[in-house]
């Protein structure tokens, strides 16, 4: 009833994500040739899964990840996509899944991570959770995308987004434009220097890990010529204060990466910088402004607790998505990788 295909980037594809609700960049070509630009991430593919008549009811695009020693790992971001809700198309999961099983043989591919673009409360992502569970899948021992964010309704007015927000935020925005603090969007590849100098202070500042400024600099140029991706700047005088790295996709921009400096923190450049690139992004038609990630409710030590009293400043709802799941391919070869990770991160 149900058949595996291997499918290229295609009108056909295209239609099915525009299609598809729950459809982010991360499944789409164009971030598949962003990410082959990454150092250890080898070329993507996608697999479809067609009923009898030939119509796609589900599709996964994949990374194959590089692992030492020849091996690799499968990771699909914000996928599998259903044509359907999940219920309908058990049958075709199983078929994605046996395919991908068939060719993590020839590719070495030790296990497979899927971070799920299923939204809701736990209440609601059960059923899912349930699902993957009983086709063999694991909680993921690692994952890259954040499991909460938050979203702001673009479709309210301006008026009524800056009411949603707190107060401290919408004080930080107007000290900001008395100040004379100015935006500009860019697509040069020569921006991205200031933006990675000031990221560098920022990871340093804040104590987080980034890229590289090639990685940067490929994602801009990669999906800014789709006009998928932009740099965002906050410049006082002759000096950029901040600058984000925003992606646009169907109806939702998103904040990706974020840098400020550690000078002139008074004028409050960041705050203007999100506010414009919100009224931007409304001013062009998008639904949802995504700020990608924050803590977890309620969490009381989490690394990103600093960021995320940033964000909730611009107000939006929280928005939880299905923690990341494993299927082990390979028993011995994955237990060893974790202990391997667990002893770096010890030492």
């Amino acid at each position: 009833m149900f058949r595996a295909t291997e499918l290229k980037d295609s009108k056909e594809y295209r239609d099915f994500l525009a299609a598809c609700p729950l459809a982010t960049l991360q499944q789409s070509f164009s971030w598949a040739d962003f990410q082959g630009h990454v150092p250890g991430r080898d070329k993507s593919f996608a697999l479809a899964v067609r009923d009898e008549s030939e119509k796609l009811v589900l599709t996964a695009l994949v990374n194959k990840i590089s692992l030492p020693l020849g091996r690799a790992y499968y990771y699909i971001q914000r996928g599998p996509l259903f044509a359907n809700n999940l219920k309908d198309h058990e049958q075709a999961a199983r078929v994605l899944f046996s395919a991908l099983q068939q060719r993590a043989k020839k590719d070495k591919a030790i296990f497979l991570r899927i971070e799920t673009p299923f939204q809701g409360s736990e209440k609601d992502l059960h059923p899912i959770f349930e699902f993957y569970k009983a086709h063999g899948f694991r909680k993921a021992h690692a994952h890259f995308f954040p499991e909460h964010t938050l979203m702001i309704d673009l479709t309210k007015s301006e008026t009524e987004i800056l009411a949603q927000m707190k107060q401290k935020g919408r004080y930080n925005i107007r000290l900001a434009e008395k100040k004379g603090v100015e935006i500009i969007e860019s697509k040069q590849l020569s921006d991205v220097e200031h933006f990675y100098n000031l990221l560098r202070e920022t990871l340093r500042r804040d104590k987080f890990s980034g890229h590289n400024v090639k990685f940067y600099r490929d994602m801009l140029e990669v999906l800014g010529k789709q006009n998928l991706c932009s740099l965002f700047m906050a410049k006082y005088e002759d000096r950029i204060l901040a600058a984000n790295l925003v992606t646009f996709f169907k109806d939702t921009v998103t904040y990706y990466y974020g840098a400020s400096s550690n000078q002139d923190r008074n004028l409050m450049a960041p705050y203007l910088l999100q506010w414009k690139t919100i009224q931007l992004a409304k001013q062009r038609g998008y639904k949802y402004y995504d700020f990608l990630g924050i803590a977890p409710e309620g969490a009381s030590k989490h690394p990103w607790l600093g960021v995320t009293e940033f964000k909730l400043k611009f107000g939006g709802a929280r928005v939880s998505y299905l923690p990341a799941q494993e299927f082990v391919y390979h028993k011995v070869a994955y237990f060893f990788l974790i202990a391997l990770k667990k002893l770096r991160n010890l030492f």
